[in-house]
């Protein structure tokens, strides 16, 4: 996981394929690496034109507990080995990029902390999906999404036993802390020291508000390992410091649209993020391409989809004279045509 720059890794794959009407709010099952594999590839695709080092094999709620939830536990399988072998294809397409192939395990929804009888299922699940991943050849595994820094370090222990690389961020709700009550600095410190290469943040929060508590972490010195911080596209803020905070109950996460970032806010996250130390960095719920762009060029890359980048000199209103003289004879539009106004 060693790196002279910051790892730029691709999340948000529930999301993004919720919007292209592949997956279904409220179970949020990945089945449609089973039936339609192409479209889950060419997302793959579209995150590494962008800009993304790592294809993370789309296996989020890709456990028993989500797919008993639709009937399709006999899947589980089958599921997870096909998209290991889906992110493998992609990472295999580019052979010059020297991307990472990531495995993905996540939050069970089942973590009772007094309960040994759901630690244990959690942890046979981890099990099952870090063989295959490790049979897969992974070259790490994404543990996130934890709220429970308990199912964290659940989740780490059964990595390190595999003996893989582990990333391993946390989901932090409104009151700043995990479930069990433990501030940011001090779990991500406990994850550090039991073994974790890179720890830190993801989801739950947008930019803004998810730098505000690793900035914490920072300033608490705690933390020895590099950083992570990828946070969902939605413009999170003081009032509402989790995406989930802007719905209401019946149209929970069906109506996030009008909150979604520019891409000039993750522009801007990357740049901060960087400032503050932090060596890998991504997007996760309501990312899409072109906030992965907008971190890499901020960073100062040009991803292949960097040639599709906006040009407003080639606009026929906002472009240069000279750009649209094939259009005017006097090299401009006319000032009743295009928004009224005169270049």
């Amino acid at each position: 996981m060693a790196s002279p720059e910051p790892i730029i890794c691709a999340e948000g794959y529930l999301f993004e394929l919720e919007r292209r009407g592949y997956v279904q709010i409220g179970p949020f099952v990945p089945d449609v690496v089973l039936s339609d594999p192409e479209v889950v590839k060419q997302l793959h695709r579209e995150f590494v034109r962008a800009g993304s080092d790592v294809v993370e094999a789309f296996t989020y709620y890709g456990h028993r507990t989500k797919l008993r939830l639709i009937g399709k536990e006999h899947l589980v399988e089958n599921l997870n080995r096909t998209a290991l072998r889906l992110a493998r294809e992609i990472v295999d397409e580019f052979p010059e990029k020297n991307l990472l192939l990531a495995g993905n395990i996540c939050n069970t929804t089942i973590y009772i902390s007094e309960d040994p009888n759901s630690k244990k299922e959690i942890r046979d699940m981890y099990i099952e999906q870090l063989t295959w991943a490790k049979e897969a050849n992974v070259d790490y595994v994404i543990a996130e999404t934890f709220s429970d820094l308990g199912e964290a370090e659940i989740a780490l222990e059964v990595i390190k036993e595999f003996k893989l690389p582990a990333v391993v961020t946390l989901a932090i709700h409104t009151t700043n802390k995990t479930i069990e009550g433990v501030s940011v600095p001090e779990a991500l410190e406990r994850l550090s020291s039991q073994g974790a290469s890179v720890v830190g943040l993801n989801c739950a929060r947008g930019p803004k508000t998810i730098l505000s508590l690793l900035k914490e972490v920072v300033q608490s010195g705690r933390v020895k390992c590099p950083l992570a911080c990828l946070p969902v596209g939605y413009s999170t803020d003081e009032e509402h410091l989790t995406f989930q905070s802007f719905s209401t109950r019946d149209r929970k996460y069906t109506d996030l649209d009008h909150h979604t970032c520019t891409r000039y806010e993750f522009g801007d996250f990357a740049k901060e993020a960087l400032a503050l130390g932090v060596k890998y960095m991504g997007t996760c719920c309501g990312g899409a391409p072109h906030h992965v762009r907008a971190i890499a060029e901020a960073l100062g890359r040009k991803p292949i989809s960097s040639q599709f980048s906006a040009n407003l000199a080639l606009h026929f209103s906002y472009g240069q004279k000279e750009s649209l003289s094939h259009i005017h004879p006097e090299g401009t539009v006319s000032k009743n045509f295009a928004y009224g106004e005169k270049m």
